[in-house]
């Protein structure tokens, strides 16, 4: 009998969203609806386990209410939620991914599916197609040819997780198969292990002296929903989120080889393989063999460990972050690859919530956060006035926090605490905040938050007026994404990119998981324009702050430095970058 699973709080968050999803979709009370979702907020945000927690703990938390405290009980004690597991028999499950298109939205996708039959995008292409859309009330030719158009950008989505969820299920179940008797070493490869922003599946590497208890640890894994085929050196599993892990044995001679090969990705490996070529030799996942005089494999030059392969190809060692084919082994190769980002550069984060707007820690308790992780300084930037329903800060209020901040400062020596503000910028490029405040704050990150439909060039100027403002010092996601759910709005990241480097503006890596903004390949094209990078959380909980690590992760895989990135650097240069002197 399998042991009993531990649900981490991410899990639960999950449960809790895909039951609000699905309220949603049935037309529920939107309170309620708003309820699940503040919850799972809630708990994501727990620095607790909260499946640890009795009874009145877990309705101590903020917005968990008895029935919810039942729910998230019904799930860690029998495995299942029942409302959940009801509404995912009486609602299609690919009304989730319908809502998601552009132009459609719960209420819409619930009308599809009552009026047309629609229950995933496959149908809803197929009326759309027809015309059968534009004949629905509340929508016509125009909203047809939006859902049509959006369609594609939800299926680039489909079959990949955020980083952060498959972590959520990465964790527990290496911890499982670690365990298993025999088990000498284990890799998570692949995508996951370069840092991509989302995943597609598992591949999982171990040594052992013997294969067969891993193998069952696998099988008999409780979150496993299928095995998909078992043998002595390879297991294949689908784990409950649809997620398919591939277990290998790999022997030690050859582990370097197969966990480099299974790491990629595929346009590095085969840059590798043919730089082998070269040197009369073969690469694979068994490892670096010269050729023998008949064409096939002979004795093994390399194979045990990765930095093994590397040498013998006369490169230095490559960094699994940059992986990707994007000029690393020729940096390798002329011993120029970078000294990248580390989490123990950071110095401090300059993008915190706190109750004073949308944020769940009071500022002592996000201040005592940052200063355990060994920050020197941090910075508290609530929302502007605009986000009414952030419970924004206009003048008067930014007043009132600033003499509850002096108050805090002056019984709290450490940690410097910089007075900031998240401000909005508005449809015509101006900032939600009049310029004698701006002026008065330490630090001015700015960002958008409505009008994402504007037309790229409009969308543009907007942006690019805004970081003309002297004031302004960080432009927080600057795409406005959220990870498979919301593209960015459109735009020329190219101009903006050239106005932030001209008006000494640094632009926002966001870590947040959901965010990941900017993601890699635009930080590339950030850097070659001559930015600076502020990698911050956003963290709205003091567990958010854990979530700097996506963010360190993403700037590497850009080829970030710490000179890129401003909050690496000691107070006193910082402090001259936001006054611009």
């Amino acid at each position: 009998m399998s042991p009993p699973r531990r649900y981490g709080n991410d899990e639960i968050a999950l449960r809790l969203e895909r039951l609000a999803d699905l309220l949603e979709l049935t037309g529920a009370n939107p309170f309620r609806v708003r309820a699940y979702r503040t919850a799972a907020e809630t708990i994501a945000a727990h620095d607790v386990r909260v499946a640890d927690l009795p009874p009145e703990g877990l309705l101590a938390l903020k917005g968990v209410g008895k029935d919810l405290a039942q729910a998230v009980r019904d799930l860690v004690e029998h495995g299942e939620i029942p409302q959940l597991t009801e509404l995912e028999r009486e609602v299609p499950v690919g009304l989730l991914d319908v809502k998601r298109v552009p132009g459609v939205g719960p209420k819409r996708a619930a009308a599809l599916w009552q009026a047309l039959g629609v229950t995933g995008l496959d149908d809803l292409e197929r009326e759309g197609r027809a015309g059968r859309l534009a004949g629905l009330a509340g929508f016509g030719e125009k909203s047809q040819a939006k859902i049509l158009a959006g369609i594609e950008r939800v299926r680039a989505h489909q079959g990949r997780l955020r980083l952060v969820d498959a972590e959520a299920a990465v964790v527990p179940l290496v911890a499982a198969l670690e365990e298993a008797p025999g088990v000498v070493r284990l890799d998570v490869a692949g995508s996951y292990r370069r840092g991509r922003e989302t995943v597609g599946d598992l591949d999982v590497l171990v040594e052992a002296n013997d294969p067969e208890p891993v193998m069952a640890a696998l099988r008999d894994y409780h979150g496993v929903a299928e095995v998909q085929g078992t043998g002595p050196a390879k297991t294949s599993v689908v784990l409950a989120g649809g997620l398919q892990v591939d277990l290998r044995v790999v022997e030690r001679e050859a582990y370097g080889a197969a966990l480099l090969y299974f790491t990629g990705s595929k346009a590095h490996n085969v840059e590798l393989r043919s730089r082998a070529a070269e040197r009369g030799l073969r690469l694979s996942e068994y490892g670096l063999f010269e050729l023998g005089d008949d064409g096939e494999p002979g004795r093994r030059v390399a194979g045990a460990t990765e930095g093994e392969v590397y040498r013998a190809l006369d490169l230095e060692p490559i960094p699994v972050e940059l992986r990707e084919a994007r000029g690393e082994i020729e940096a390798a190769a002329a011993g120029t690859l970078p000294r990248l980002l580390t989490h123990e550069d950071l110095r401090g984060d300059l993008h915190l919530h706190t109750t004073w707007s949308d944020g769940l820690g009071s500022v002592a308790e996000m201040v005592a956060a940052c200063e355990a992780r060994g920050y020197a300084y941090m910075a508290i930037t609530d929302h502007s006035q605009a986000l009414r329903m952030t419970g924004g800060l206009d003048a008067e209020k930014l007043a009132r926090q600033w003499e509850a901040l002096d108050a805090f400062a002056a019984e709290h020596d450490g940690i410097t605490v910089l007075r900031g503000l998240e401000v909005d910028i508005r449809k015509d490029g101006t900032l939600d905040l009049d310029d004698e405040w701006l002026a008065r704050l330490d630090v001015v990150i700015v960002s958008v938050h409505s009008f994402f439909d504007l037309s790229p060039v409009a969308q543009t100027a907007r942006i690019v007026a805004a970081l003309g403002h002297p004031e302004v010092n960080v432009l927080a996601h600057p795409t406005g994404r959220v990870l498979a759910r919301r593209d960015g709005y459109e735009l020329d990241l190219d101009e903006v990119f050239a106005a932030a480097a001209a008006h000494r503006v640094a632009v926002e890596l966001n870590a947040a998981p959901s965010r990941l903004d900017l993601g890699d390949v635009p930080l590339m094209r950030a850097l070659a324009a001559g930015c600076q990078v502020a990698v911050n959380t956003d963290a709205h909980a003091v567990a958010g702050l854990d979530d700097m690590r996506f963010g360190v992760l993403t700037a590497r895989r850009a080829w970030a430095t710490p000179e890129h990135v401003i909050n690496t650097w000691p107070l006193d240069r910082l402090k001259a970058f936001l006054a611009k002197a």
